[in-house]
């Protein structure tokens, strides 16, 4: 026996449909130079017990979908994570996960088969979307021994980079609703959050469109090239 292996965490036991079902998740996404209309994305919120990316833990996922250009709302997914041992937090309070709420949850390894097959092999969409990809990755890993290799894209690069004249570079969700005339719903809960995501992602999409940047390849590509800018400026 490897003198360290007793450093690693155990790895997690799931039994043989949830093993089987895991195995038949969708493979890693291949961004592709289909127009964006044509792509469809599963647009993520998740809400945690606070922001700490090592120590804290997903409480609630919801997701939507965008499919031919438009929201999907016959496709949508809305999971509270059960923790029965989560002491309650200031942050737990805010997303209004009282304890009724969090002992209603679901279990977190079925929770995560069950977004996993809702998001396929489809591209991922989210706010601030490093945060959510470090906890969700973490999450998959501790509950599923899964290694998420979706494309996550960022709306809070996206934004800046399609509408420079903006001048809100550093801007929260709060600050592009209201630039775009949007009517955010509830914050602070995952559904919502996910909704109004999309809803900035389609406009969004339709300033990448104007500027001849129509399609996921492309716009990882732009995307790397202007994070490399901003890194320029920033030294």
């Amino acid at each position: 026996m490897n003198l360290f292996s007793w450093l690693r965490p155990p790895a997690p036991k799931l039994d043989a449909r949830q093993q089987q079902r895991m195995e038949q998740l969708a493979p890693r996404p291949v961004l592709n130079e289909n127009p964006l209309r044509q792509q469809r994305w599963v647009v993520l919120d998740l809400e945690t017990s606070g922001l700490n990316m090592n120590r804290d833990q997903v409480l609630s996922i919801g997701a939507v979908v965008i499919e031919d250009g438009a929201i999907d709302f016959s496709q949508q997914f809305e999971r509270t994570l059960l923790r029965p041992d989560h002491k309650l937090s200031p942050s737990v309070l805010i997303h209004g996960l009282g304890p009724s709420a969090i002992a209603a949850g679901s279990e977190p390894v079925e929770a995560l088969l069950d977004l996993m097959e809702f998001v396929g092999n489809s591209p991922l969409l989210a706010f601030h979307a490093r945060f959510d990809q470090h906890m969700l990755s973490r999450a998959l890993k501790d509950s599923l021994g899964y290694r998420l290799q979706h494309p996550f894209f960022d709306a809070a690069e996206m934004a800046p980079m399609l509408c420079p004249d903006a001048n809100i570079r550093q801007a929260g969700l709060d600050d592009w609703t209201r630039f775009f005339g949007l009517q955010a719903g509830e914050r602070h809960n995952a559904s919502a959050d996910a909704l109004v995501t999309a809803e900035l992602a389609l406009i969004l999409f339709s300033h990448a469109r104007r500027q001849q940047i129509d399609s996921p390849a492309l716009m990882e590509q732009c995307l790397s090239k202007w994070r490399r800018r901003q890194q320029s400026h920033s030294l």
